[in-house]
């Protein structure tokens, strides 16, 4: 039905199909009801308030009450949508007191199904998707002109409610019959209507990447308050349509330029062509690309490890509800398995076999420490980060693989192929307003979670140093092209290196046997070194693992917890905030002074014990209290974090392998003086550990009196 403008003389198209929809949609806010009450009339009085304006409906609901209306509202979304933001403008002028000229929208939610970025076709245009990404970059909130009145410059009529389409839209024609202006008009900036707008830009993860392709990436536009709900590096479920937008950037680009130019004279006098783009063969110009306008915006995975997660406020209680009562029991009959450490790591790591030690770092890795401020507002880093140092072929890289698939939040790098600004973040300009962005690198998008970053040898020094302070201060400072700002990097870091040369050389000390600097070193929480060693029995035990998983696959797999249920249990374990008892703080304070003593003796090692060795041990103790679900630290957790930092401490700073290799080498070992001995490795453990730097070097060096002496102590220490 048309109905004519009394002003131009031209005529409106009346939607009688939008009208239909706009009142079951009013209809169905008056009348849908839970529990005798109805369910939408506290959210519209919470509208009148003036920073609200979007009411958030579940499309569950609108289809329980008219699947027609469902139906109508998910195929021509993008047409109903202005009629269903006026039934919801009606509805709230209904229950009250609304200025005449504010605007109000609508957002859906529940949506059933979950498209791909790569899903998202021309077919789908107009109509209402949900889709699931990660963000990667974010731009400021701007004001965008919704409907602007503009002002003919010639006979200074005023034109109202000019609808902008996706940039910046004068009126075709003056309303006023006599003035036929087309072209001068000016924006009456106090009488147009703006909203808040926001850019995002979404990228497939890693999990939906074909092998081999580029990730796709999509423009969001976010209005309203759909706005700073995103953040980069959050995985994000967007509610919306796709919609064709013009290209602006498309018409400034460089092959565009050149292929306007058109014919060029060269030196000689005769006419060259220029650059011949895809015009010459008959293709049509891409002046338009596809965009998302999303009018919701959720977490992914809201009830495990998602962004609702992150908040200072969520607690164990908020968690609980979330849960079915079949998994708070499969929880509380976890926290309750006495042999809950070694069960967990078991089903993490069923295909690895072995390096117990490593599995249970990473296993506190995960739970973390508590994240503290201090009274001068100064941070205390709660993650842990932990790096392994072997020779080849000792599972490094699979143990990396299996905490990226397993963790919720986790990115995997390799070191040669990450650049300073791949891992912390980079400034680019946008294409089309010309202006710079931060764009998240790997440890960004790493935020609360895990960052595992393979051959960290592999890196360049300047590109190791641009880690330093996300490792301790958890931040990244940018200061370039205009843009100053500190970013979070809250994760936790799990590197892999290769020792120089490729194997593991046992005569020297790990600063020596790695291409890393000592300030780095000392940001690591934990090192562990994966030696491959010729063992009948382990070697036995590897190749029957191996083989096993090679001719029987999943059904060689054993998992006492499944990953569900770990995943569950450690997000549930990280909101307790364990504090340190009375006694474990005196058994921590006499371990740190063992480990300095031990430390003045032994010389030449790679940065000493410092005060970080001891805020590492704090970390492991309540990450052991987090395992156990348990709000005080004991000092039986103490003993476990310490054992852990002292192994690797051990390892790392005392060359005791040389000493062990002699006592294998040679079991009937004499010092001439007649007493004779058989050394075990254990033995040569327990000597090495007792043994100072000096006396080990005199054994290693001197030759004679000096060696007999020094044996005849030994062997007497020992009986």
């Amino acid at each position: 039905m048309d109905v004519a403008d009394r002003t131009t003389g031209t005529s409106h198209v009346r939607d009688d199909l939008a009208e239909r929809c706009q009142k079951l949609f009013q209809d169905f806010l008056e009348e849908f009801q839970v529990d005798g009450e109805e369910k939408y009339l506290p959210e519209v009085q919470e509208l009148i308030r003036p920073e609200r304006n979007t009411l958030t409906v579940s499309y569950q609901d609108v289809e329980s009450y008219n699947a027609q209306l469902s139906t109508l509202i998910q195929e021509e979304y993008y047409r109903v949508f202005p009629y269903l933001c006026r039934a919801v403008r009606n509805f709230a002028r209904d229950r009250g007191q609304v200025p005449p000229t504010k605007e109000f929208y609508v957002s859906f939610t529940d949506l059933p199904t979950r498209h791909k970025i790569r899903e998202l076709t021309s077919q789908k245009i107009g109509t209402l998707l949900r889709i699931s990404a990660q963000v990667v970059r974010t731009h400021p909130v701007h004001p965008e002109l919704v409907t602007g009145t503009f002002i003919c410059l010639d006979c200074q009529t005023v034109i109202k409610d000019v609808e902008q389409q996706f940039k910046y839209t004068q009126p075709t024609v003056c309303r006023n019959p006599v003035c036929q202006n087309r072209a001068r008009f000016m924006l009456d900036i106090n009488k147009s209507r703006y909203v808040d707008f926001q850019k995002v830009r979404i990228q497939e993860t890693q999990a939906e990447l074909p092998r081999g392709s580029i990730p796709r990436s999509v423009e969001i536009i976010l209005r309203a308050e759909a706005v700073e709900q995103a953040q980069a590096g959050d995985k994000c479920d967007f509610t919306g349509t796709l919609i064709v937008v013009p290209d602006v950037a498309q018409l400034s680009t460089p092959g565009q330029r050149a292929e306007s130019s058109g014919r060029q004279r060269s030196g000689e006098g005769y006419e060259s062509e220029g650059v011949r783009g895809l015009k010459a063969l008959g293709v049509r110009d891409l002046t338009y690309r596809l965009a998302f306008l999303a009018c919701s915006v959720q977490a992914t995975n809201p009830r495990f490890g998602g962004k609702d997660l992150d908040g200072d406020d969520v607690t164990a209680e908020t968690i609980k509800k979330q849960m079915t009562d079949q998994e708070w029991q499969k929880i509380y009959q976890m926290s309750k398995d006495k042999n809950l450490y070694q069960n967990i790591i078991n089903s993490m790591f069923p295909t690895i076999h072995g390096n117990d030690e490593v599995k249970r770092g990473v296993l506190l890795m995960l739970f973390g420490g508590v994240p503290k401020v201090t009274i001068e507002k100064t941070n205390l880093r709660g993650d842990i980060n932990v790096c392994i140092v072997g020779d080849p072929s000792t599972a490094k890289s699979q143990i990396l693989k299996h905490i990226e698939e397993f963790s919720v939040r986790a990115v995997y790098t390799s070191g040669k192929a990450s650049s300073a600004a791949g891992l912390t973040a980079a400034v680019v300009r946008d294409e089309e307003s010309s202006e710079f962005v931060i764009e998240a690198g790997a440890l960004m998008l790493a935020d609360n979670g895990v960052c595992c970053i393979d051959e960290f040898d592999k890196m360049d020094p300047k590109d190791q140093v641009a880690i330093h302070e996300a490792m301790e201060q958890q931040t990244i400072s940018i200061t370039k092209a205009g843009v100053k700002a500190s970013l979070n990097a809250r994760t936790s870091i799990l590197a892999a290196a290769n020792p120089i040369g490729g194997r593991y050389d046992r005569t020297k000390s790990l600063k020596h046997n790695l291409n890393m600097s000592a300030p780095i070193m000392s940001r690591f929480d934990l090192f562990f070194i994966l030696v491959d060693d010729c063992n009948e029995v382990t070697d036995y035990a590897i190749a029957r693992r191996i083989v096993d998983l090679h001719s029987r696959l999943g059904e060689a797999v054993e998992r006492i917890y499944h990953v569900d249920e770990v995943q569950r249990y450690i997000t549930f374990a990280r909101q307790f905030k364990p504090t340190i008892s009375k006694d474990a703080q005196d058994f921590i304070v006499e371990q740190y002074k063992h480990l300095r003593e031990r430390d003045s003796s032994v010389r030449g090692l790679p940065g000493g014990i410092t005060v970080r060795q001891l805020e590492s041990m704090i970390r492991l103790s309540e990450g052991m209290a987090r395992l156990y679900c348990q709000d005080e630290v004991q000092p039986k957790h103490v003993k476990e974090a310490f054992r852990l930092l002292n192994k690797s401490i051990i390892r790392v700073e005392h060359p005791t392998y040389s000493l062990m290799k002699m006592m294998r080498s040679n079991k009937k070992y004499g010092c001439g003086c007649g007493e004779r001995r058989s050394f075990q490795v254990d033995d040569a453990r327990t000597i090495a550990s007792d043994l100072r730097a000096e006396e080990y070097r005199a054994m290693e060096d001197d030759v004679g009196s000096k060696r007999k002496k020094r044996h005849c102590e030994l062997v007497s220490s020992i009986q």
